[in-house]
């Protein structure tokens, strides 16, 4: 092969997603006791964080397109998890609200990230880095964030 650039083992993006990919499947145990996916559960994070807020800025806040977010909103509506109302005053904005479903699991959700950080910590991964890569990855996001705006 003439392009070492081209190596996995050479590419930024590689380590990220099967990060995030091997995240996630730490948190599907925890998500399936809930009744609901990753994607839900960043929804509702969302909406826990904030009640009532239009489709756009959720779609916005989880750097999604709006038309990526209405399905996955229109499941959660049917499973009782999320309700979408027309704004009163802008008609052309929609409302979504959590249900008493949703806000019931609250408390549960609560102690996730405290468990996936804990199944971190037992391997050799040092708090100071990891709260530092998040960081960091914060900052990458920001980054290509204003360049897609």
């Amino acid at each position: 092969m003439g392009h070492e650039q081209l190596k996995l083992e050479n590419q930024l993006c590689f380590p990220v997603y099967a990060t995030s990919r091997l995240i996630t499947r730490e948190y599907q145990p925890m998500l399936d006791e809930l009744g609901i996916t990753y994607p839900q559960y960043l929804v509702l994070l969302t909406l826990w964080e904030q009640d009532k807020m239009p489709v756009n800025d959720i779609a916005k806040k989880l750097i999604l397109k709006t038309n990526t977010i209405t399905p996955l909103l229109k499941r959660m509506e049917v499973l009782g998890l999320v309700k979408r109302e027309k704004d009163e005053v802008d008609t052309r904005k929609v409302l979504v609200f959590l249900t008493e479903k949703s806000k019931e699991m609250e408390t549960k959700a609560a102690e996730i990230p405290s468990k996936i950080f804990n199944q971190l910590l037992k391997g050799n991964v040092d708090v100071d880095k990891l709260m530092e890569l998040k960081n960091q990855l914060g900052d990458i996001i920001a980054l290509l964030k204003r360049v897609d705006d």
